[in-house]
């Protein structure tokens, strides 16, 4: 797969004072955050805190109440919440889901092929007379999809079908779809949701590749605050729609709002302190 050069002072995605009213419910209240490029963003914040419901909003699913998002996609700085949904691909945004959105009955290989479709420039004639164009295209779109998959190790399962795979792997050839469409920004929701801890240990060590290998910028939401201690470059905490704080990791689990709204208990506490201890330790 090819490096993409980034600027990590730029800003590639910012999100202006978002907010969104679902009935007598304030889902998001007044959010602002900015993504900059080569880094990985997350959000973390107990259940019903918003996170989702803001992915929901880069992803063009919801609307916003008040509020704007801007990107600096492929052809220039853009304001997000004015384009279709149907575009967000194509602009360079890729996500994964909680509950894994694959087809189970297709194997792995199909499943990243279909990851291509954003990349389709032959038209439909072209198509049904299966001309050179179209099969030059085919070519280019294994070639690339091929690349993703020795990037992480599915070798063993190309031809596997999906329904037949592990938790874990499925896991995994999510990621490895949403790399297929080449995005400069990868939206990850929970990628350790259901995972154990070596499972978590290995979606850690994709997630530190992608950034510093691909270039690729990312935003993350999740609950494993040890995943989030070792992956992330900036947290921002979020609690009843509203954000809490914003800073490195160490930072924000020190925020007292943020122990109190989410981090809570001192098990929690504790194992992120371990966490970074052992960081500090291993860099000195």
């Amino acid at each position: 797969m090819s490096h993409i050069q980034t600027d990590s002072s730029e800003v590639l995605l910012s999100a202006h004072n978002l907010s969104v009213r679902f009935g007598g419910v304030l889902a998001v209240n007044d959010v602002s955050f900015d993504v900059r490029q080569g880094e990985v963003f997350t959000l973390i914040g107990p259940n019903g805190a918003g996170k989702t419901t803001v992915f929901n909003l880069i992803s063009r699913i919801y609307q916003p109440t008040q509020g704007s998002i801007e990107y600096l996609g492929p052809q220039g700085r853009l304001v997000l919440t004015e384009q279709p949904p149907h575009r967000i691909a194509s602009l360079g945004i890729a996500r994964t889901f909680q509950n894994i959105e694959l087809f189970e009955h297709a194997t792995v290989l199909q499943n990243l092929l279909i990851g291509r479709h954003t990349h389709r420039r032959t038209s439909l004639w072209s198509e049904a007379f299966f001309t050179r164009k179209t099969r030059q295209a085919e070519i280019e779109a294994r070639e690339k999809v091929e690349q993703v998959i020795d990037f992480l190790d599915l070798q063993h399962h190309r031809e596997s079908m999906v329904a037949g795979l592990p938790y874990g792997v499925r896991k995994v050839v999510e990621l490895a779809r949403a790399l297929c469409t080449e995005p400069r920004l990868l939206l990850l929701d929970e990628p350790s949701s259901g995972l154990n801890v070596e499972e978590t240990d290995d979606m850690a060590f994709w997630i530190a590749d992608i950034k510093n290998e691909l270039g690729i910028s990312v935003l993350m939401v999740e609950h494993d605050m040890s995943l989030v201690s070792k992956v992330s470059d900036r947290v921002l905490a979020m609690s009843m729609g509203a954000e809490l704080a914003t800073g490195t990791p160490a930072e924000v689990q020190s925020d007292p709002g943020v122990i109190e709204a989410y981090l809570g208990s001192v098990d929690d506490m504790s194992s992120l302190r371990r966490e970074n201890q052992a960081r500090s330790g291993a860099a000195a």
